[in-house]
């Protein structure tokens, strides 16, 4: 599951012809049980989405056993790793991981709407996907009511 372990290389389908754009592999890693809940609710709302998305935790790990995990979860081929946090154990797991910025990205604040929109456009080029991603987990943040302040209605000061 978390290797590239018997399928063909990237961009050759199973029969060996060229397949089209390479889905990018998504990894959420977190603290605790977030990871899978997050996994688990975006298979519940999308369907099943074959190997779109691999949870990891850092439940019961030191930093080496973290990274090993990240790194076995990233595998090969353009990778994209959503956190929970910007700092941490995770965070720094991420960042080693993800070394090769043409081949890899980490993304903080990992939120529903945005794993939800990246199961659906992962076949996208890395930094078109990364951009479209940050714009709808940004865009998912509202309050209702809205608040006053934040669109201008607040009284002037006395």
């Amino acid at each position: 599951m978390h290797g590239n372990g018997g399928e063909p290389p990237d961009g050759v389908d199973s029969t060996g012809s060229e397949a089209g754009p390479v889905p990018v592999r998504g990894v959420v890693l977190t603290h605790g049980g977030l990871a899978d809940g997050l996994v688990d609710a975006v298979a519940r709302i999308a369907g099943e989405v074959e190997g779109a998305l691999i949870p990891v935790s850092n439940t019961g790990c030191g930093p080496e056993a973290l990274m090993e995990r990240v790194a076995s979860a990233v595998g090969t081929g353009p990778a994209l790793v959503f956190t929970d946090l910007p700092a941490g154990s995770c965070a720094l797991a991420a960042r080693v991981a993800c070394r090769d910025p043409g081949q890899r990205r980490v993304l903080f604040g990992v939120n529903l709407p945005m794993l939800l929109d990246f199961v659906f456009h992962r076949t996208l080029p890395l930094d078109e996907l990364v951009d479209r991603l940050l714009s709808q987990g940004r865009s998912a943040i509202q309050a209702y009511p809205p608040s006053p302040a934040i669109h201008g209605d607040h009284p002037t000061a006395r």
